[in-house]
């Protein structure tokens, strides 16, 4: 958990959550809970996400570090089951709002370790979406994911080495799409957003 502020925290307006409207989306900033930076490209980002899923055939889908939940809601279309994963019960509260808003059905956020999450987990959804902190994925959810092999990956990332490390690693996955996002102007920093696909026997390489 990514987590900026101090131990206190002084509420200077009686709402608990500021709304934020992403794509018609609304989505909720509490304290002590992450969320991105500059809206204008987390519209572009979450709007590329949804256009890009919207083609595959996805029915059960889960968002690991969700956060408050940008991803999971603009991906979320009827018949799709969402399962959204964040450390932070702030974002969880957030992102809850916005599905009950929203009117979603078969769509859950629980405040649980995300890597924790998936390898305690039987099931393997059609997609996995991860978008973690700029310390990736690492080594243990990257195993997971190369063993139980859900068709597609989406991962957002907001460090290119970490990025980089963890698409070695899952080797049995090519990239169908990647797109950059200025994220952070006038710094080296940017979001990279990319689809994987598992690969056909034979395919891999």
């Amino acid at each position: 958990m990514a987590v900026l502020e101090g131990e206190r925290e002084i509420l200077l307006t009686p709402a608990r959550a500021l709304e934020e409207r992403l794509n018609g989306v609304p989505l909720y900033i509490r304290p002590q809970s992450f969320f991105q930076t500059n809206p204008q490209v987390a519209a572009g980002l979450y709007a590329t996400a949804r256009d890009w899923v919207a083609a595959l055939p996805v029915t059960r889908l889960w968002d690991l570090f969700c956060g408050v939940g940008g991803f999971g809601l603009h991906l979320c279309r009827p018949g799709m089951e969402l399962t959204g994963i964040e450390i932070s019960a702030e974002a969880i509260a957030s992102a809850r709002q916005s599905a009950q808003q929203l009117g979603l059905e078969g769509v859950s956020f629980q405040a649980l370790d995300s890597t924790r999450f998936a390898v305690q987990n039987g099931a393997v959804p059609d997609l996995v979406l991860v978008n973690p902190p700029r310390r990736g994925i690492g080594r243990e959810l990257c195993d997971w994911l190369s063993a139980t092999a859900p068709r597609w990956i989406l991962y957002s990332s907001c460090q290119a080495a970490t990025l980089m490390r963890d698409l070695d690693a899952l080797c049995d996955y090519q990239v169908r799409r990647v797109r950059l996002f200025d994220m952070f102007p006038h710094t080296a920093h940017y979001e990279t957003l990319v689809l994987l696909e598992r690969c056909a026997p034979g395919d891999a390489g």
